[in-house]
Order: structure tokens, then sequence, then C-alpha cells
């Protein structure tokens, strides 16, 4: 077993992990932009889904105020890396939904895509469930059918989430995940979207894929992170 599979071990470093990012978010200086677009579903109370890609799930806690906005869970792969981040996130007050259709074995990952599926709709009867439409394994920013599916069941609106921070890590990892750095300079640009019934499933992955890169593109901008 790698040290990374122990459970003692991954518990050390998720709590580490979620240290850092709290640090980190309460000394970077956040820049917000439509940031009304999000109070609006907020004050509505109920369902919404969180949207973001994948590389910016190491920024995403700070974009959702406890409090403030609905409770929120974030769905989050079966697998060890899954596990970790599960940890980390917990300990920042985002509780996961476990699933992912991402498996080597097809009837183990129908078995938890379907579970994943029920499980967030459930949650969504209640608040918020965080997702990245691209993971847990990309191709990165291509999006899959599991969030327009959501929205289109659930009737819930998707908030776009653009999120960005300079200085930052950039992993190397098929996703060229970011992770923070204290004391820089950070944006979060908001888009909303809900799903239009009888639309073609595929219009509508094209066009909130284009919405979604533009609010993370303009994240971006505004901080100076590099592509």
């Amino acid at each position: 077993m790698r040290p990374f599979r122990n459970p003692v071990v991954q518990s050390a470093l998720a709590w580490t992990l979620a240290q850092w990012m709290r640090f980190c978010f309460a000394t970077i200086r956040w820049t917000h932009e439509n940031r009304s677009v999000a109070e609006e579903v907020w004050r509505a109370g109920g369902g919404v889904l969180c949207v973001f890609w994948h590389s910016r799930v190491g920024l995403a806690p700070a974009s959702w105020p406890q409090g403030e906005a609905q409770p929120a869970k974030g769905l989050i792969s079966l697998s060890a890396d899954g596990e970790f981040f599960a940890k980390a996130v917990g300990r920042l007050g985002i509780p996961a939904v476990r699933g992912s259709s991402a498996n080597k074995d097809k009837a183990k990952a129908a078995k938890g895509g379907s579970q994943a599926l029920r499980d967030g709709l459930k949650q969504l009867k209640v608040g918020a469930l965080a997702i990245t439409p691209d993971g847990p394994r990309g191709p990165a920013k291509v999006m899959a059918e599991g969030l327009p599916l959501m929205a289109k069941m659930s009737r819930a609106p998707a908030l776009f989430i653009g999120i960005s921070c300079n200085p930052a890590i950039r992993l190397d990892s098929w996703d060229r995940g970011v992770v923070p750095m204290p004391f820089g300079k950070g944006a979060i640009v908001w888009d909303r979207a809900d799903y239009p019934q009888g639309a073609d499933m595929a219009e509508v992955i094209a066009d909130w894929t284009a919405r979604l890169n533009a609010v993370e593109a303009r994240a971006d901008a505004i901080t100076g992170l590099k592509p």
C-alpha cells in the first residue's frame, strides 16, 4: 500500500491541505464580478448547481460563503484521490456526495454514476451541489452530460463560477490544477443558466461550455494568471 492510501496519512494530509486553503483564502485580495447573480440564487434558497472546471477545485470553497449561501455538498469521485479531497473540503464545511462514472470496470462505473445521480438529485431538493463537469479524469474542459442532465431533472439553476488567483501553483496533472498561494490577487466571476425545457442536450452542452470558459477566462484576466 502506498503511503498516500494509508487512512492515517491521508487524514493528516487532508487536514494540512484544509488549513492551507483556509489561510490562503483569508489572505487573498478577492475581486467579485456579477456577484448579484449568485446573491439572487442564495436569497431564493432551494437547489442550485455550483459549476466550475476541475482545475479550480482547490479554489472553489472560497466562492461559497457559509451562512449566506445554501448548504453545499460536493460531487467527488470514488477514487483514492477523491477520498483525500473529500476529507479536505469536508473540513471546510462542504461534505461530499461520492460517485463517479470514471471507472475501468463498466459495471462499477454504472453503479457509481447512477448512485451519484440519485444522491445529487436528493441534495438539490434542499441545497447546493458542487460539480466539475469535466471531472474526475477529463478531458479537461470537456463537459459531460451529467451536469445538464441534473439541471434538466431537478430544474435547479446552474451557477457557473470562474475562479482564479495569482500567484498560484499549477500542478502537473491532466487538468493543470491550480493551488492557491497566500497574499495574492483573486477573482470570482459568476454567470447563471437554467436548462431550457425541450432543448437539445448537445446544444445546451455547447452553450454551457462556452459560458463556463468565459467566466474562467475573465477571472484569469483579472488576476493575470496565465492559461
